[in-house]
């Protein structure tokens, strides 16, 4: 019985001690894995679960919830993409997974970024080390994440087409002082990224929108005037569209801050096209014949020379306008007008009625004189006479379609915010445009814009206009189809040499 006893006591003993053996590795046993671990992280994360997380987190800061979704609300994360790489062994008790993820923003779009979850057993289980890295790379060592506005209120001018205006252009001494008309506030966005002792990094960036407003401007037409100037300093090309007055190029390199809208400049021979206009009016016929000797003196006045004193004898008048015969304008202007006369026709041309293009300007002046010396020097663009670019482009598009428009840079509406109700459209007497419009198709065919390598359909006038000590300015005005334009080269010298090659490279760079 005692051998018995003894046996049973034994087992008893070894249950007992087994027991306590189990019980000892239960208690040492790891819970779960790094791998577990880390799935539950990124899947609570995926679905904005911060309490899920956070039990996951070993020692987890008191604001751990507050750090995730205040970062979303700043930065308006929208959606949160997470794909997590291979879990990676630093021992039986630390691990790490790499991971790369991307936060739609809604005012910037995509944001990708990688990141790193550190994994430990701490307390007999797998949890999260966590740390503001964790959450972005960029918030390690203190750093800030922030969403800001970005402010502008400027404006785009574009052409009629919708398109930038090209690069130098030469109308930026324009547009630029126009973009203040049109400006609005606009905001934009940027992700900005600061680490204390680094550089502020800018991750993502939106423009704030511009308001676009469109101008008259062609890109082909401005282009080419543009490039036509280019080399030739002091000058400008203005083209109109006469059907409309819209102006569809203004490239000005004027030097000395001078403008083609604004400043005015004796118009030299091209202000015989008013001349003519009133001449014409008066009863002149473009067949009659008139006298153009090299020189002409008024009687008991002063005498005036054609250029280069060229006599040519007697010519019909619509030659004389094709030649530009000096002394055929001032013997028919001193004899069959007065100064009232020709400053009413200037006027009805132009010269007389306000310009509202949007960007202000001006047309010139033709004084009222009763001296006969005066008046003679007014009838060939000398004189009082002056007119801006602008004007003696308007000229030239109302003798194409019959109708003088003021021009524009603007649409209609714009225009009469920013210059007041433009003049309307007046129509000119059709008998003395059906004559100007031969007369300047005489100056290209063989006057003097003649052989100069302007294409078929060109018309115009070129004009040289003397400034006392100085260079003479030189002038072309004209048009071709839907097209009228000027010309002018301060102090280029003459009309034919200079302005009318430019006009050439022009319409060839159409």
């Amino acid at each position: 019985m005692a051998r018995r006893r003894l046996i049973v006591l034994v087992i008893a003993l070894a249950a007992v001690v087994g027991a306590g053996a189990f019980a000892i590795a239960a208690s040492n046993r790891v819970k779960g894995s790094a791998a577990e671990t880390a799935q539950a992280y990124f899947d609570a994360w995926r679905r904005g679960n911060v309490t899920a997380m956070e039990r996951l987190v070993y020692q987890a800061p008191s604001d751990f919830s507050v750090r995730h979704r205040k970062l979303s609300d700043e930065l308006h994360v929208e959606s949160l993409q997470l794909a997590p790489g291979q879990v990676r062994s630093l021992g039986d008790e630390a691990a790490e997974v790499p991971f790369s993820g991307v936060r739609r923003l809604a005012e910037l779009g995509d944001w990708p970024f990688d990141g790193l979850l550190r994994l430990a057993v701490r307390d007999r289980s797998w949890k999260v080390l966590w740390a503001p890295e964790t959450l972005h790379p960029l918030l390690k060592d203190g750093g800030t994440l922030e969403l800001e506005e970005v402010e502008t209120s400027a404006a785009e001018l574009v052409t009629s087409e919708g398109d930038k205006i090209p690069n130098d252009s030469y109308a930026e001494a324009y547009l630029n002082p126009l973009k203040p008309e049109f400006e609005e506030v606009n905001y934009g966005w940027a992700l900005v990224s600061r680490v204390p002792g680094q550089p502020e990094r800018t991750l993502l960036h939106r423009e704030p929108k511009a308001n676009v407003e469109r101008t008259t401007l062609s890109r082909a037409v401005q282009a080419a005037a543009a490039r036509a100037l280019d080399g030739v300093e002091d000058s400008t090309i203005i083209v109109i569209r006469p059907s409309t007055g819209e102006i569809l190029a203004l490239a000005d390199r004027l030097g000395e801050n001078y403008s083609a809208v604004r400043d005015v400049f004796p118009p030299g021979s091209t202000f015989k096209t008013i001349t003519a206009a009133a001449l014409l009016k008066g009863g002149l016929d473009p067949a009659a014949q008139v006298g153009c000797p090299g020189t002409y003196q008024i009687p008991f006045h002063r005498p005036f020379s054609n250029d280069g004193e060229v006599d040519r004898g007697v010519v019909t008048f619509t030659d004389a306008f094709a030649h530009s015969c000096n002394t055929t304008f001032v013997e028919q202007a001193t004899t069959r007008l007065t100064g009232e006369e020709l400053s009413r026709t200037a006027d009805e041309w132009g010269f007389g009625r306000p310009i509202a293009t949007g960007i202000g300007g001006t047309c010139g002046t033709v004084p009222v004189t009763d001296d006969l010396d005066m008046l003679a020097a007014d009838a060939i663009g000398q004189g009082e006479v002056v007119a801006t670019p602008l004007c003696m482009a308007a000229l030239a598009a109302a003798v194409q379609s019959g109708t003088w428009r003021s021009p524009r840079l603007l649409s209609h509406g714009q225009v009469r915010r920013i210059d007041g109700i433009p003049h309307g459209d007046v129509q000119m007497d059709e008998g003395v445009v059906a004559a100007l419009r031969d007369m300047m198709t005489a100056v290209t065919g063989y006057g003097t814009a003649s052989g100069a390598g302007l294409p078929e359909g060109v018309a115009g006038k070129t004009g040289t206009a003397e400034v006392e000590g100085e260079t003479s300015h030189a002038w072309f005005i004209g048009y071709r189809d839907d097209l009228a334009f000027c010309v002018f080269v301060r102090h280029g010298g003459s009309g034919r040499s200079t302005a009318v090659p430019i006009a050439a490279r022009f319409f060839k760079g159409l």
